[in-house]
């Protein structure tokens, strides 16, 4: 009896179910797109830092990632990303940002992402 409390109380510590979304504030924030930006799901990696990203507008582009965020972003397919299509060829963009899971799943809550479809 006196050993119990010589380490005192102990709560039971519950797993949590993985295949739960993620639980989300009311007042989450996500960066949505702004000016030329739109939101796109990558399909296939190319090889070095190119790949085919299926856009909100309906478009397939051939996207890279800039050298300033090429070890900040660790791109797979099927992952949610922000794009800035290039000014003088619209079919090519740059990766700007990747989106997490908890963001992905508040876009979906409000519609914006509903576009895509995974053609996987």
């Amino acid at each position: 009896m006196e050993e119990e409390k010589e380490f005192g109380d102990f709560e039971e510590i519950k797993e949590e179910n993985s295949e739960e979304p993620p639980q989300l504030d009311s007042n989450t924030r996500v960066r949505r797109p702004r000016d030329n930006e739109k939101i796109g799901i990558i399909l296939q990696r190319l090889g070095g830092n190119r790949m085919n990203i299926k856009s909100t507008d309906g478009k397939t582009r051939n996207c890279r990632v800039p050298g300033k965020y090429r070890r900040q972003l660790w791109l797979r397919p099927r992952d949610i990303v922000l794009i800035k299509p290039w000014e003088d060829d619209d079919s090519k963009g740059d990766v700007i940002y990747k989106y997490p899971p908890v963001a992905v799943h508040q876009l979906k809550k409000k519609g914006i992402i509903n576009d895509l479809k995974d053609e996987f």
